[in-house]
């Protein structure tokens, strides 16, 4: 198990760091916005890809945060159901979501975007609007934020069940006694 809360360690700190990276983009998206709608209504002027950016972020934005808002646990959740159950009823219903709704879905559609994505690189697809932004990079998103989203879910789960085994005493704290996460 020991090995295991180091995996979901890392796996928690790659998305904290994507997690607190990505939302300075939310400014960079108010920015963009701004500025195109400052540029459009005040030199009646404007470009298909300063449009085409700030979707572009916000998409960013919203894949590549997944999962650290499933690790900061604010995601949306059934919790007017759950929230009356036992810590360990709470930690069975979060693995069971995990194996048998998070996992389906994030890895089908990660591996279904992989090819769509591979098309647009190969063929440098562009938008079809005058002036648009190349499309890879917005396409490369979903299979790389829905991997993020797959790794925090194994790590959920992992904290899940060391928490019901008794190595931990919550969904983040070693248990009393116990050293870095592990029953001794």
């Amino acid at each position: 198990m020991t090995l295991l809360l180091k995996l979901s360690g890392l796996i928690d700190r790659l998305n904290t760091m994507v997690g607190k990276s990505v939302c300075w983009l939310i400014l960079l998206a108010v920015i963009v916005s701004s500025g195109n709608a400052v540029i459009r209504y005040a030199f009646n002027a404007s470009s298909n890809a300063w449009l085409e950016v700030q979707w572009y972020l916000f998409s960013a934005v919203f894949l590549l945060a997944a999962g650290y808002t499933l690790l900061r646990n604010e995601h949306i959740r059934i919790d007017v159901l759950s929230s009356g159950l036992s810590q360990r009823a709470q930690a069975w219903i979060d693995i069971l979501g995990g194996l048998f709704f998070l996992f389906p879905m994030a890895i089908m559609i990660m591996w279904l975007s992989i090819p769509i994505f591979v098309d647009s690189f190969v063929t440098m697809e562009h938008s079809s609007d005058a002036g648009g932004l190349i499309r890879w990079p917005a396409k490369l998103l979903i299979p790389v934020g829905f991997a993020l989203l797959v790794l925090q879910g194994l790590s959920e789960i992992i904290k899940r069940a060391a928490f019901l085994s008794g190595h931990i005493d919550s969904y983040g704290a070693p248990a009393a006694g116990h050293h870095g996460g592990a029953k001794e």
